[in-house]
């Protein structure tokens, strides 16, 4: 049986193995190479579970970031009747790319 985990960031959570490629929000400093470590981890699975209340304390996710991207672009309308009121945004949402590597439980 393989080990996985499930992790919590960018009020998300997520399912990983090891060499796993997740799109994640993008993190403050986070730079295309570097490792970024996972604390907030609500389960270990595997040869014995570990489940967190509501996480674990000392159990980390360690991923490399491996590239930067950003989503579709979302158009934003905003439009008020009678009063010929009309507002029209773009927005593109910025995510990083990262390959899970260690799990530590």
């Amino acid at each position: 049986m393989t080990r996985y985990a499930v992790i919590e960031t960018g009020s998300k959570q997520y399912r990983v193995c090891e060499g796993d490629r997740i799109v994640i929000e993008r993190l403050k400093g986070a730079r295309v190479g570097e490792r970024v470590e996972f604390d907030r981890v609500l389960l270990v699975g595997g040869e014995p579970l570990h489940v967190g209340a509501p996480h674990l304390k000392g159990a980390r996710v360690i991923a490399e970031i491996t590239r930067e991207l950003r989503g579709p672009k979302l158009d934003v309308f905003k439009y008020k009747r009678k009063t010929r009121r009309r507002r029209k945004i773009g927005h593109r949402q910025y995510y990083l790319e990262a390959t899970i590597k260690e799990i530590r439980a």
